[in-house]
Parts: C-alpha cells; sequence; structure tokens
C-alpha cells in the first residue's frame, strides 16, 4: 500500500483526471476521493482572522471546562457524589479526549465549517449520505443554538444568584428578571461578534490568559480560607441521593456533570473557514483544549470537594448556585465572594462570545449547501465585516425567542437546552462510527489529513462511539426518583421532537433541494461540475487507491 502527501489541488486534479467526458468517474476506487474534493470545494474565501494561538484560546475558552465545574457540580454530588466528582470527572475526560482525537482526524480531512454534517456526507454509505448528512446538520443547527443559550442563561442566572446573595431581604428573584438579563447578555454577544471582529482574536487571547488566571484567584483563597474536608470524603465516599435503587446508574447519571464540562470540542471545526492552515491547527487546537481544560477542571474539582464546608447547606443555597455559597462560607466577605463570581461569570461570557460563532459559522455553511430555508440569504458574507452577519442574527435571534419559554416555565426551558448534550453527542458518534467502518474494511480508501490516529485509529473511534452511547443513554434519565412532572428530565422528549421536525423538513423540502455539500457527485455523479471552484492548499494524506485489490463504490 502506498502513501503519498497531496495538496487539495492536486487530489482535485487526480480526480478530474479520473473522470470521463460526462463527468463521471471512470474508477468507482475514487469515490471517496472525489467527494472529498468536492467538500473542500466548497470552501469559502472569508476573512481569515485566526492562527493557532487564538484558536487554542477560542477552543479552550469555549469549552469553559473548569468554570461549567465549578458552577454545575450539584448534579454528580447528588447523584454519585465525590467518587463521581473525582474518578468520573478523570473517565470524562478521558471519553472527551478520545471524541477530540476522533473528530480531530475529520477535521483534518475537511477542515469546512459544516463540521459533523460534512464528514456524514463524506464518510457515509452513498446510498444514505445525503439523508445522514441532512438530519447531521439540523441536529447540529439545534444543539449549537441550545448550547449558546444555556451558557448565556447560565451566566444571567448567576448574576441573579449573585443580586439574591447581596439583598437577601429585599430582593424577590423573578423568573422574567433572569429572562430580561438573560436578553441583555445576549444582545452584547451579538453586538461583540459583529462589530468586535477584527479584535475578536485578541479577545479570546484575552480570554484564556483570564482563563488561567482566575482559576488561581479562585483556588487561592479556597485553600487557605475555607474549611477542609478529610480525604476520606473526597476520595473514598459515594452518595445516592438521587433515589435510584441502583448505585451504578446514579454513578453514570452524576457522570454527566463531568461530561458537559469537556462538551462543545467540536466548535472551533466550524471556525475551520478563518483559520490559517486549518487543517494542521483545527486538530490540534482541538486536542490540546481538552489537555488544558482537564488540568484544570481536575484542579478546581479536587479543591471544591476539600473546601465544600457543609453540604446540605451548600446544595440548599438560597442563590440557586452551592459554588457561591461556598465562596461566602470561605471569605465570610461579601466583595471577595462578588469577586470570585464576577471572575466565573467573565469566563462563562467568553464563552458565550465563541459559542455565538460557531454556531453562526455552521448555519451559515448549511445555509450555503441548501440546508436551510432561504439559503441565499443566510449564506451571505458581509463585505464590510467579512463575516455571516445574517447567520449570527438569525441565531442569535432564535436565541432571544428561547428566552420567552422561560417566563412560562423554566422546566420547559430547561428542557430546551439539555437538548445540547444529548445532540452534541448524536453528531459525534455518526462520523466516528462511519470513519470506523471504513477502517476495519480495508477496502474502503480514507484520504486523512496531515492530522491522523495513525495504528490508534480503530480503539480511539472505538472508545469514542462507546462513551458517546453512555452519555447519550444515561443522559435521557431523569436525575430523581420517583419522578415528578417538576424533575423529570424532558431531553429525551425535546430531542424526539427535534427528530421528527427534521423528517418533517426532510419530506417538505430536504429531498427536493438539498444534496449536501457534495451536489453534483453525489445527485448525478458529475464531478467535474462540483469541482469547478479551486479550493485553499490543504495538506492531504491519501492512500493511493489504484495500488489496493479490487474495491466496490459504497
Amino acid at each position: 500500500m502506498s502513501e503519498t502527501k497531496l495538496t487539495a489541488e492536486q487530489l482535485r486534479q487526480r480526480v478530474i483526471s479520473h473522470t470521463g467526458d460526462d463527468g463521471r468517474l471512470k474508477n468507482a476506487l475514487f469515490d471517496l476521493d472525489a467527494r472529498t474534493a468536492a467538500i473542500l470545494s466548497r470552501r469559502h474565501q472569508i476573512s481569515k482572522h485566526f492562527g493557532f494561538t487564538s484558536m487554542l484560546s477560542f477552543s479552550t475558552t469555549v469549552l469553559v471546562s473548569w468554570q461549567a465545574f465549578a458552577v454545575t457540580f450539584q448534579g454528580g454530588l447528588v447523584n454519585g457524589g465525590p467518587s463521581t466528582l473525582v474518578y468520573g470527572l478523570i473517565f470524562a475526560f478521558l471519553g472527551s479526549l478520545a471524541t477530540a482525537a476522533s473528530l480531530a482526524e475529520m477535521a483534518s480531512m475537511s477542515p469546512t465549517s459544516g463540521g459533523q454534517y460534512h464528514w456524514v456526507a463524506l464518510l457515509a454509505p452513498r446510498r444514505y449520505s445525503i439523508l445522514f448528512s441532512w438530519f447531521a446538520g439540523w441536529i447540529t443547527a439545534f444543539t449549537r443554538i441550545a448550547v449558546t443559550a444555556s451558557v448565556a442563561f447560565l451566566a444571567a442566572t448567576m448574576i441573579q444568584g449573585l443580586v439574591i446573595l447581596n439583598y437577601p431581604d429585599t430582593y424577590e428573584p423573578q423568573q422574567w428578571h433572569g429572562t430580561l438579563i438573560y436578553w441583555a447578555v445576549s444582545l452584547v454577544i451579538v453586538f461583540v461578534n459583529i462589530f468586535g471582529i477584527r479584535i475578536f482574536p485578541y479577545l479570546e487571547t484575552l480570554a484564556l490568559i483570564l482563563h488561567v488566571i482566575f482559576f488561581f484567584c479562585i483556588l487561592v483563597p479556597l485553600v487557605h480560607l475555607a474549611p477542609r474536608s478529610s480525604a476520606d470524603f473526597v476520595f473514598r465516599s459515594f452518595e445516592n441521593n438521587g433515589g435510584w435503587h441502583s448505585d451504578g446508574v446514579s454513578w453514570f447519571i452524576g457522570l454527566l456533570t463531568s461530561t458537559y464540562s469537556f462538551s462543545g470540542v467540536d466548535g472551533v471545526s466550524h471556525m475551520a473557514e478563518e483559520v490559517d492552515n486549518a487543517a494542521v491547527v483545527v486538530p490540534r487546537t482541538m486536542i490540546w483544549s481538552i489537555v488544558v481544560s482537564g488540568i484544570l477542571c481536575f484542579g478546581i474539582s479536587i479543591t471544591i470537594l476539600f473546601c465544600i464546608g457543609n453540604v446540605d447547606n451548600a446544595l440548599n443555597s438560597p442563590t440557586g448556585f452551592p459554588i457561591i455559597e461556598i465562596f461566602f462560607n470561605a471569605t465570610k466577605s461579601h466583595a471577595a465572594t462578588n469577586a470570585m463570581v464576577s471572575a466565573l461569570i467573565i469566563s462563562i461570557f467568553f464563552s458565550a462570545l465563541g459559542l455565538l460563532a460557531s454556531g453562526s459559522r455552521l448555519i451559515w455553511a448549511f445555509a450555503r449547501d441548501d440546508g436551510l430555508p432561504f439559503p441565499r440569504y443566510f449564506s451571505h458574507v458581509d463585505r464590510r465585516f467579512g463575516i455571516p452577519v445574517r447567520a449570527i442574527l438569525w441565531s442569535a435571534a432564535i436565541i432571544m425567542i428561547l428566552g420567552l419559554i422561560n417566563l412560562g416555565s423554566t422546566t420547559a426551558f430547561n428542557a430546551l437546552v439539555s437538548l445540547a448534550l444529548l445532540g452534541q453527542y448524536t453528531t459525534y458518534v455518526l462520523p466516528t462510527i462511519f470513519i470506523l467502518v471504513r477502517r476495519v474494511r480495508l477496502a474502503k480508501n480514507i484520504p486523512f489529513g496531515p492530522w491522523g490516529l495513525g495504528r490508534w485509529g480503530v480503539p480511539v473511534n472505538l472508545f469514542t462511539i462507546a462513551f458517546s452511547f453512555i452519555t447519550i443513554g444515561f443522559n435521557v434519565l431523569p436525575p430523581y426518583f420517583p419522578v415528578t412532572a417538576t424533575n423529570m428530565n424532558y431531553a429525551g422528549v425535546v430531542f424526539g421532537a427535534a427528530l421528527i421536525i427534521c423528517g418533517i423538513l426532510w419530506l417538505w423540502m430536504g429531498q427536493k433541494h438539498y444534496a449536501g455539500p457534495i451536489r453534483e457527485v453525489m445527485e448525478n455523479g458529475n464531478v467535474r461540475s462540483a469541482l469547478l471552484n479551486r479550493e485553499p492548499e490543504i495538506e492531504l494524506e491519501s492512500k493511493d487507491p489504484s495500488s489496493r485489490g479490487k474495491q466496490h463504490m459504497v
């Protein structure tokens, strides 16, 4: 088996040389090469603002792992206790690292803003690739908006929590207060995404610096001032306070707290078309962001458990956030607590900035491939800013509308944002299954990019798939038992509704107008017309199919 390094232009020329006068492939061995070249030819030359440093900053701050853990750890404390917050965190880190590696390899093959739905179109069996790509695109779009909404709402409710802390006797929290703050946060991140695009890379670098500085600004006061838990409590205790009869089920439900802290690693892939040398930079930043986040997240986990004080007091904090109670219990100072919580809010705000940018690029790419209504309108790139402003405004409008749901029911709003974890891992596992199938079936050629897993591909893909199904399976279970209308987990219901909507949209418009990012290749086999546009120079590793034995088209 011969392996050669090809640029995207060389790959395109090789594919074209194997087409006939009608534009179709003369040799089915080059089908996957044709799909790869067609997807890369869709790359739109929008402004490139990012390099490795700014992308590492972007990816790490979008994950906002240790801050997310600090704000949401109570779920793991109830189900599993310290056991799941320590050992479960390690397991979640390894699973997230494997997931990042699997996605990074595909991002190197096809570094486009489409991300998962492009990879599915590239790797799925030919007969089903358009359908699977459609569902992957819509689920990813739903998910990116839900993730952005959840982070913006988290920042808003933390601000409200600080008001409760400082004015316990005079302030009566109302749901509409949180919604107004949520809208204010959303408007600010929209403004910065559009008018601050020239300085966006610098903002992301600043965010990474603050990401690390804030970690120590919170860790040091807690370690020095908070009451100390025993090592037995931190490393040996287990709790099942969710009412589940099975301790194993309780532990895995608690595991979702740690998994949530690492979710969203695909975010950087949707910015790929604004990155120089994206086929190398994007996969590297995906891996390093998980590594950095894992180290900081483990540090904050151990710190919180040793400094938690009275567990019941923390869990029943009137602010709604145990971490605020822990800060105040340690410092005995409203000013210090305000400063420490503000550090978390600032970090979460920076995460929301990146999430909106990432999600809007996905919306833009999907519209460009005719996956959305009014595709020409939403795939427009603003000449002044060099970015898809309409896609940003459309994403922001939906996020703002979601805030109305919270006026009627916080449970309903939480059900929508719970789609984030479930939807993300669904779109992660789909392309990973397809690339694994191609790996184990040696007859299937894979044009790898410059960053790949090599011989570790099969075990890493298998671990990714197993971890994804664990996350998906336990994400639909309620955190408490017995189940009531209040504590019910509606994630599965919402996700099912989203799939039904995707199916209706497919029947209404998708099957008529959508052919994915490789329309000419998949629809009528006309490879030449798919490769008319010149794509950027991207290093690709191609296993020459002419050196293989007889193969068949997918």
